[in-house]
Parts: C-alpha cells; structure tokens; sequence
C-alpha cells in the first residue's frame, strides 16, 4: 500500500514515535506496535511503558528502547521529549481508560501528535476536556477505532456515500463475546479486573468497551448522526459492578427526508461468540453486511436482485477499497493490517503536517470528535437505562 513519501525518491525519515502503556504483558501495546511498523512509517524510540517505574524501565529493555528514553511516568516522557532535538513526534496512548485524558493532555500542549486507544476516556467531562485541549492544539488527535481501517467498511461507507442502496432506513449492529461470562476478574486476570472497574473504566462496561465500536462503525458506514436512544444494560454476572450486556435502539437525524432507525446489541457474556462484530444497513435501494470474522467479504443486495458477494481485491471492490488494500486477490488481511490502516493513515496526515501541506482528502481516520461522540452513546446508555430504558436525548 502506497504511503505518501515511500516512491523512488528520498523517502521521508519514519515518524518517531513514544508509547504509553503496552509493556510488559499488554496486548493492545503489541497490536499498536505491529501496526505501526507494518508499513514501516514509525520508529519507537521512546516509552513509558507501565505504571510501576520498575517494570516500565524492565520494558523498555524488553523492546530495545535506550534506557534514557525509558521514562518513569508520561508526564516526564513528555518534558523531556518536548526538549530534544529529535525527540518524538507522535505518541500512542494504549493504557486503561482513565488514563487517556491526563497522558494526552501532557503531550497535546506540547505540540506531539497523539495515537489514542478507545474509548476516548473514562468519563464524559474528560472527554469534552479533551477535544477541546485537541480542537485548539496544532498536534493531531487520532482515535484507535480500528474497525474503520479495513477495506470491506470503506468500501461499504463509499456505496452509501454514492447512493448505491439509496436513502439509510435501518442500522443493525452488533458485538457479542462470551470472555467475561464467569467472573474472572475475581481471579486476578488482568484484562478483566480494570475493564470491569468503574475508576478505571467508567461508567460503562461493555457498552464502552465494545459497544463504541459497534456504534462507531455503524455511524461510520451509515454516514448518519445519532440523536437519541433507549438502553437496557444489564450486569449479568453477580457482583460485576458495570454492564456486561446491552441492548439499545436507535433514532438517528432525519437525512434525505428519512429519520432512520437502529439497534445495537453488545455483550460480553454470550458463548459462543469470540469477537462477533457485524454491522447490516439497510436503504431504499438495497442493503450491505459486513462481518469481521470474515473482513474479505461485504455482502450487497440491490432490492429485488440475488445477492451478490463483493471482495476485498477483486474486481468489484471500489477505490475506497483498494487504497487500503496491501496484497493481491485470494490472500486474507484482517485484524492487524485493519489496524495499521490506522496508523498508515496516520502517518500520511502526520507527514503533511511535517511538510507544512494540506492533508489527502481521501486519508480518514477517527478523531476526538468520534471519540466524544461514543462517550455521548455511553452516557446517554446509563442514563437512559436508569430511566428503565427510556428514550433520551444524546
């Protein structure tokens, strides 16, 4: 895939990056790292890879980073690196929710682009902190919703975009799991113990773990604003302080005359189901099904044709598709190129601020705006379901 800078002329150096959180242990800090040298467009050259000093500098070592540049804390990382000559450009942020807001507050007034895990942070006051720190800082602000990043969703949020099912009536999405249908956070297991944690998490549990993403990417491909919904969250499990299942429906803003409609189901208590993201939308015309245990694929059928089966790199696939598309027809791409589509884009928009020019209007990636948008969602979701799943406003 074509990264601006990678042509037969001097390339541009790679974007040096910094990391806080993702050591020793941490999936997400792997998965950030893979993506962003997948296109071999950033460098890490700088950490504050754990809360605890000691395993954070034990990190560093762990991934090669030079030990002056294994910091303690973010905030630190941040002074310093702020200070040096070539100190770093862009940091990704791949901690626990409560503490998006702080680290990103530290490196944004400093001018350092931020890579931001979701959802944006752990509670609605700090969200709308932070978008206004990013609306008035020149660093970029750029939000990991990854499922955005494959070939299938763009393709998709293009045919609707064009027109190809016509006008959006109908928005289906969910994310179903079975990981936390025992309580495992009692047993210590890591993962489990801060995402069921309201002070760490926030107020929501699988609403805002993987129920912004639902929504993000149903939003994302529908090109429609939500306007108000009515939840039921449920925690399931006994003495599990956060929801751990939810079903909300939808009132989106009128849009081509239609107020369309949505429903959303997340759960992370339903066996069976090990990552079971799927968005339908459903217009005048026609309607799209994406599945991403099978991101290939993006199924279309115009009203009152056979369905068809449209793929990733074949023939059908449009150019929204195909620049985000890395290798020929008949080989797989998934989570972890989806995920450095992020980052890929990233780096595009990075390296135009570098060179003082306007960033591709084709380059998309999530921004602050999306994240406060799915912090909205997890708000109006608690509220509404307090109200014995009430229709509010978000």
């Amino acid at each position: 895939m074509a990264i601006e800078g990678s042509t037969t002329e001097a390339r541009e150096p790679r974007i040096r990056l910094g990391m806080v959180g993702g050591g020793s242990g941490a999936f997400i800090g792997g998965v950030h790292r893979i993506a962003a040298r997948l296109d071999d467009q950033f460098e890490l050259v700088a950490g504050a890879l754990s809360s605890t000093p000691e395993k954070a500098v034990a990190s560093g070592r762990e991934l090669g980073l030079d030990p002056a540049r294994s910091y303690p804390g973010f905030k630190e990382m941040a002074i310093r690196e702020a200070k040096l000559k070539n100190g770093i450009e862009a940091v990704a942020i791949v901690t626990p929710n409560h503490v998006h807001y702080e680290a990103a507050k530290e490196f944004l007034k400093r001018g350092i682009h931020v890579i931001c895990d979701k959802p944006l942070t752990s509670t609605l006051a700090d969200a709308r902190k932070l978008k206004k720190l990013a609306d008035e800082s020149d660093a970029l602000f750029v939000l990991t919703h990854n499922y955005t990043g494959y070939p299938m969703v763009r393709h998709a949020r293009e045919m609707v975009q064009n027109g190809e099912i016509g006008t959006v009536r109908l928005v289906q999405m969910e994310y179903p799991q079975d990981w936390l249908t025992e309580n495992i956070e009692q047993s210590g297991q890591k993962q489990a113990s801060w995402r069921t944690d309201p002070s760490k998490s926030g107020a929501g549990g699988s609403t805002g773990d993987i129920g912004t993403h639902a929504y993000n990417l149903g939003a994302f491909v529908s090109g429609l604003e939500l306007e108000e919904l009515a939840a039921d969250l449920d925690s399931f499990v006994p003495g599990r302080r956060l929801d751990d299942n939810a079903h909300v429906l939808m009132r989106f803003a009128e849009k081509d005359g239609v107020r369309a409609k949505g429903m959303l189901w997340c759960s992370q208590v339903a066996p069976g189901h090990e990552n079971g993201l799927k968005v339908r939308v459903y217009g005048t015309k026609g309607g799209l099904e994406w599945v991403q245990a099978d991101p290939n694929y993006l199924w279309y059928t115009p009203f009152g044709e056979p369905k068809r089966l449209i793929t990733r790199a074949g023939a059908g696939a449009n150019a929204a598709a195909a620049r985000v598309t890395r290798i020929p027809s008949g080989h797989p791409e998934g989570y972890l190129e989806g995920f450095a589509n992020i980052y890929a884009e990233a780096a595009r928009a990075i390296i135009a601020k570098r060179k003082g020019v306007a960033v591709d209007p084709d380059v998309i990636y999530p921004t602050v705006d999306d994240g406060l948008k799915g912090m909205l969602f997890v708000d109006a979701c608690v509220r509404s379901s307090q109200r014995n799943g009430a229709w509010v406003k978000v």
